[in-house]
């Protein structure tokens, strides 16, 4: 397993481990890709796509989560939602 396919499967671990949280309130997350300079792309789903503290959601919760797990990622990003100022 190369260095990106080791990060990639623990991405996975951690929205696995976020998950049940988002389906609680009716949303979920998939992840989408794992950038060159280790930006995790996901989309939102369900009621997570159109919640208007989704965009807190994505960085308080997701990204910081994320990167206390894996301190390599950069940031996380929906693909799915307008980008942050």
């Amino acid at each position: 397993m190369t260095g990106k396919e080791d990060l990639i499967k623990k991405v996975n671990e951690i929205i696995d481990q976020i998950r049940p949280y988002l389906e609680a309130d009716g949303g979920d997350i998939k992840f989408i890709e794992l950038t060159d300079d280790n930006v995790v792309n996901v989309e939102l789903h369900g009621a997570c796509r159109t919640c208007v503290m989704s965009a807190i959601t994505l960085k308080d919760g997701v990204e910081d989560a994320m990167k206390k797990a894996i301190p390599e990622i950069k940031s996380v990003e929906a693909i799915n939602l307008p980008k942050m100022c």
